[in-house]
């Protein structure tokens, strides 16, 4: 369940922490107080874009944090695992967010993840539901989820539909095979031959152009590099001032030393040396710039090389190394265009098995959504005779269809409010509140069915009242005994039925506006009840009438 939520700096909330309980928590308050800023703070803790507006005036940034002890960890520790971080440690989960203007730091169990995580943690810790969320059961996407869940097909529908991509894989592969007309087959073909056969006639690769643009330089630049060498080889040994000759007149001087200065001996070795140093750095140099002249046949061959290589980069790469991959490329698109016949027959072959897999699968999955469909039915028409709707039907309806992504079952779900009347579409009833208390039924029959461990509803109760409301009431509880549930309620009837009862309220201190909440023991429980009957102004009688409200749930 959900321990403890922390918020700090969010909107008008300063630093407030909530201990929710196990059970149904309920959460009142006048509208504007900041009731549904509560599950706003959750909505980010589990992976919602956050916008920095969100931050308290005059505050640089916000935090959320929320603790969750799990019972059973497993699914979280699924998640945690398939991003490389360690499971829960006895059950215990705690996720934070932090929000300044420029960045938001997500953590889980302090190591850091990104928003993706949160949602994938949030799909199998929390439902939400908020006030607008039930249009969601209009769409017949979200019917065929809930038939699945319900029935818990969700590996057949899994199986199916891989099935069914690997047959779309198939079906988009022949027609790309079927759309291509001869012209501009043939098209195709003798382009890619050309480009082929032009760039393994040019016989080009990374070894070959490094030679070719370095003997270029070379020959285009002879008259200096020769005119460079040979000051060089002046300077070393055959120059009017040489340092050969000056090395050789030290050496003879260090030789005649050595009969008064014994050490001169090891300088007339080391001359010795710089003497052969200088003689074959002088003959490295000649030889070198020996073959750097080339004559105009040569000079016209490197021009010619270095301009092809230009233009290869120019049309097909800007690197050689990507010309020719671009080569292994075209070889195989050719082969491919050539062997096109040969290949939307073998194509067609697999296409026709894969069909027969998808049917196969499809037909299995139909069937056992048949065998849910009806258990689904009743089991939500008994929810909503609880709701009020005293001879109420609801109804599942499969229809059979060509193969899609969901499988091959079109579905509706229809009901039927009152006695007498037809069964009609869902999407085809226009009160609020009826589709309201449908969507409580499904959440019911669902409950009882995952492993979810938090349920969050937010106004789920809008626009019903009365007898209605005490019902709506005692569901929230009923699913309250095997789930935690935290619901938002302006209903006195409803928040009566809560386990434990927190209240939230706005205050004004020094010109900030500030939101509070408040778990309520007995008295102020009474007290609220009674303003959520009366209004602000609290009467004995609305006190009377909110503690008989209370002493009958608890009867």
């Amino acid at each position: 369940m959900l321990s403890r939520l922390t918020i700090r700096n969010l909107a008008l909330v300063d630093s407030l922490s909530i201990e929710f309980q196990r059970g149904l928590n309920v959460i009142t308050g006048e509208t504007g107080a900041g009731k549904s800023l509560l599950i706003g703070a959750l909505r980010l803790l589990l992976g919602e874009r956050a916008d920095k507006s969100m931050i308290r005036t005059g505050e640089t940034s916000c935090g959320i944090e929320a603790m969750f002890e799990l019972a059973d960890p497993s699914a979280v520790n699924a998640v945690l695992d398939a991003v490389d971080l360690p499971p829960c440690e006895d059950g215990l989960l705690i996720i934070r967010r932090t929000l300044t203007e420029s960045s938001s730091r997500n953590l889980v169990n302090d190591s850091p993840v990104t928003l993706t995580v949160l949602k994938a943690l949030g799909d199998v810790l929390v439902d939400m539901h908020g006030p607008y969320d039930h249009q969601s059961l209009l769409k017949t996407e979200a019917q065929m989820d809930i038939l699945d869940a319900f029935g818990e097909l969700g590996l057949d529908r899994a199986e199916y539909r891989k099935k069914y991509k690997g047959f779309q894989a198939l079906e988009k592969r022949l027609n790309e095979l079927s759309n291509l007309d001869n012209s501009g087959l043939e098209e195709q073909i003798d382009l890619l031959s050309w480009r082929i056969k032009e760039v393994q006639d040019a016989k080009i690769s990374v070894e070959d152009e490094e030679e070719i643009l370095q003997e270029h330089e070379q020959a285009a630049n002879a008259q200096n590099i020769l005119e460079l060498a040979q000051t060089a080889v002046d300077g070393l040994t055959e120059g009017e001032t040489a340092a050969f000759e000056g090395l050789s007149a030290a050496r003879r001087a260090c030789a005649q030393l050595e009969k008064y200065i014994p050490e001169a001996a090891d300088w007339s070795e080391e001359l010795e040396g710089a003497l052969r140093t200088a003689q074959e750095i002088s003959a490295v140099i000649q030889a070198a710039v020996d073959d750097i002249s080339a004559g105009p046949e040569r000079m016209q061959f490197l021009d010619e090389r270095v301009a092809l290589y230009r233009s290869l980069k120019r049309k097909y790469a800007p690197s050689v190394p990507e010309i020719l991959e671009q080569i292994h490329e075209w070889t195989e698109r050719l082969n491919d265009l050539q062997s096109r016949d040969e290949q939307r027959t073998e194509v067609e072959v697999q296409r026709a098995a894969a069909l027969m897999e998808v049917e196969e699968a499809g037909l299995a999955l139909s069937k056992k959504r048949q065998k849910a469909a009806g258990k689904l039915a009743d089991a939500i028409t008994a929810e909503l005779r609880d709701l009020g709707f005293e001879h109420g039907l609801f109804e599942v309806q499969l229809m059979e269809c060509d193969p899609a992504a969901s499988g091959m079952d079109e579905i509706e779900f229809g009901f039927a409010p009152n006695a007498g009347e037809s069964m009609r579409a869902l999407r085809a009833i226009a009160s609020s509140g009826e589709i309201s208390r449908v969507m409580l039924a499904v959440k019911a029959v669902l409950a009882r069915h995952d492993r979810i461990p938090l349920l969050v509803f937010d106004e789920i109760d809008a626009n019903v009242g009365g007898e209605i409301a005490n019902a709506v009431g005692e569901k929230l509880a009923q699913v309250g005994g095997t789930h935690q549930l935290i619901a938002i309620t302006h209903l006195p009837q409803v928040a009566v039925c809560g386990r434990t009862h927190f209240a939230v309220s706005k205050s004004v201190r020094d010109e900030r506006t500030f939101t509070n909440i408040t778990l309520l023991d007995d008295t102020a429980r009474t007290e609220e009840v009674a303003r959520m009957l009366g209004g602000k102004d609290l009467t004995n009688v609305t006190l009377q009438h909110a503690g008989e409200l209370l002493a009958n749930r608890k009867g």
